[in-house]
């Protein structure tokens, strides 16, 4: 395990080409790339997940010109829809290349410790009169960003990373 860690740090050390997933966004280190809002009455499965896999390799083309050319590093933990043997295929199908993620890590998530939680606290307490609302709010919160804001997120995971592997995988609570 402690391996697959320091591995996953230096491949993430040593680009700045990265996407995290965390089940329905895609971002990166200039910002969100895409938002899938799954539709009410629907289940999030495999083959759904691959088609989100084969539509965010389209945003990187259209949004990140030459980066999949130069290679993407790409992240996801390690729930279900994500090692469903048609999401493994599709993955593939992309040229993304993926970053082992530790199972139960959820300290190395950036979508978890960084992304969702900054979120969480602007939208806290706010009421919604419907679902376009709630929508038009988050992607409010993500276009006021700056590129630096999401690098950070970013860099933030190698430093885990490496505190991580310091503890002897012990996970990090701050």
């Amino acid at each position: 395990m402690d391996e697959k860690r320091r591995k996953a740090a230096e491949e993430i050390q040593g680009s700045k080409v990265g996407i995290e997933a965390y089940s329905d966004n895609f971002w990166d280190s200039e910002g969100v790339l895409l938002i899938d809002y799954l539709p009410k009455g629907t289940t999030m499965n495999g083959q759904y997940h691959a088609n989100l896999l084969a539509q965010a390799r389209k945003t990187v083309v259209q949004k990140r010109r030459g980066k999949l050319s130069r290679g993407v590093l790409f992240l996801q933990d390690n729930a279900s829809v994500h090692t469903a043997r048609v999401s493994r295929q599709a993955l593939k199908d992309t040229g993304f290349s993926e970053i082992d993620h530790p199972p139960y890590s959820p300290d190395l998530a950036p979508s978890d410790y960084f992304l969702f939680s900054n979120l969480k606290k602007e939208l806290r307490g706010r009421r919604f009169v419907d679902d376009n609302q709630m929508k038009m709010a988050v992607e409010s919160h993500f276009d006021c960003k700056e590129k630096e804001y999401f690098l950070g997120g970013l860099k933030a995971l190698y430093i885990r990373c490496e505190k991580c592997i310091s503890l002897e995988e012990d996970y990090i609570v701050k």
